[in-house]
């Protein structure tokens, strides 16, 4: 017996070596590709009004925006934000998120051997989180760009970047998942990730096993601030794409059909007499829209766009958006129990900026500043009204409310615009009212005390 158990431990030993041979070495990608990824520092200086940031985490405030503690209103010291990036061209074109550079009055890129340049913002766009900078250098070191489409679920991957600061810090994982959709994010298919990223690794390159660049770490799912094992990159092809247009014309044009659509389940398949789940059904079309122009027709169920099969809801929006402005696109359709071929001209969409202009940005009587909603991110949040808190000031600062809040109802009325929100208060005279507000995943009644 004894003898047996000696033989089995020296063949376990023989063993050992060929298996800790077969696990990644990224000291390769580290020494290779380290040196292109930098570390960005901004500065925005202090403002009255608006909200306090987190120190060395501006660039999450964002995403986790609807988890934050009610904010003062005073006179706020300059901030500063930390993140990632990693360098594109020789010259000095770096890449990193576009909320690690939003409303930075400076900022200051540091390369891997210590040398400091301020940057130059060339653009930015929050559709994709996607943002441009530039450095006066040259000869940079540069990164290789990769290929996700040939990434695998299951295949290791690298990051590096700048957790909480701590510069050139790298991370390993797999890929846990491919074309995630996240919530009010139509036009980024995320590589979901368990690699560690944190505060700080925003804008940082994920790295393929060929030391090729596949993503920009993004955001993380979190409950605390910090990693918990879900992180979500976007596809470099993605980037390169906003990328080439910001560098080009300064802006991005996305395509638009002007429709609104819903995943197609398993009852809504057998109801249409679709084979199996697939798919985006048209569940409104806008008036003079291009969408109504092709003669689309609510129900119809979008199975193909430009040669492109649609297999979820989530990939229309992605297709249209990549479709320059003006093309004419083949769709192919699902209705009335057979398929049909449409010919449809992109239109343009709105860019952020212009829709913004468009909305109510004057405070209403209880000091809110609120934007509408679309159709979609209602579905998306699992509301049939409300409209977004931008700013909270006044009567509305003292009870509570805060940016990133969401107004549903007015004393029990709903609200699904600026105008209604302000109509329902110059109503109520001088008295509480009753504000229904959705904040993260709860509901609560908040009571507001209006001044005459």
């Amino acid at each position: 017996m004894q003898k047996w158990f000696w033989l089995s431990v020296c063949l376990l030993n023989l063993a050992w070596p060929a298996r800790a041979a077969d696990l990644p070495d990224f000291t390769g990608i580290v020494d290779k590709q380290g040196a292109a990824v930098v570390n960005i520092t901004t500065t925005q200086e202090a403002r009255r009004g608006g909200r306090q940031g987190m120190p060395g985490q501006d660039e999450m405030f964002e995403f986790f925006r609807r988890f934050m503690p009610p904010e003062g209103r005073g006179f706020m010291p300059p901030r500063q934000g930390q993140g990632s990036g990693f360098i594109l061209s020789a010259d000095g074109y770096i890449m990193t998120n576009a909320h690690v550079v939003d409303g930075a009055d400076e900022v200051v890129v540091k390369l891997n051997d210590k040398r400091e340049f301020r940057a130059k913002v060339i653009g930015a766009d929050k559709r994709t989180d996607v943002a441009l900078i530039k450095i006066e250098a040259q000869n940079l070191p540069k990164v290789t760009i990769g290929d996700p489409d040939q990434l695998k679920v299951g295949e290791w991957v690298l990051a590096i970047g700048a957790p909480f600061g701590f510069e050139n810090s790298a991370t390993a994982g797999i890929v846990s998942a491919k074309g995630r959709s996240l919530p009010q994010e139509n036009y980024v298919p995320f590589i979901q990730t368990d690699v560690a990223v944190n505060p700080g690794n925003s804008g940082g390159p994920l790295f393929n096993l060929k030391g090729e660049v596949v993503g920009i770490n993004s955001q993380i799912i979190s409950r605390s601030g910090g990693y918990m094992g879900l992180s979500f990159a976007i596809p470099i092809d993605v980037a390169m794409d906003v990328a080439e247009q910001l560098k080009g014309k300064g802006k991005i044009s996305r395509g638009r059909l002007g429709v609104l659509i819903q995943e197609v389940t398993a009852d809504l398949a057998e109801s249409y007499g679709l084979d199996k789940p697939r798919g985006a059904l048209i569940a409104d079309v806008e008036s003079d829209s291009p969408a109504e122009k092709a003669g689309l027709q609510p129900g119809d169920i979008v199975l193909n766009f430009n040669g492109k099969p649609v297999a979820t809801s989530i990939d229309l929006p992605r297709l249209v958006g990549a479709t320059k402005p003006g093309t004419k696109a083949g769709m192919q359709v699902w209705r009335k129990g057979q398929t049909r071929d449409i010919q449809i001209t992109v239109a343009e969409l709105a860019d952020d900026k212009a829709v913004a202009d468009a909305g109510a940005k004057q405070a209403n009587r209880a000091g809110l500043v609120v934007s509408q909603l679309s159709a979609e991110q209602k579905r998306q949040l699992g509301i049939k009204a409300g409209v977004l808190v931008e700013d909270a000031s006044g009567a509305a600062a003292r009870a509570g409310i805060q940016p990133g809040d969401i107004i549903l109802a007015v004393s029990s009325r709903a609200v699904n615009s600026a105008h209604e929100l302000a109509q329902l208060l110059n109503q109520a005279g001088r008295k509480i009212v009753a504000l229904q507000v959705k904040r993260g995943e709860g509901v609560l009644i908040v009571p507001l005390r209006l001044e005459p």
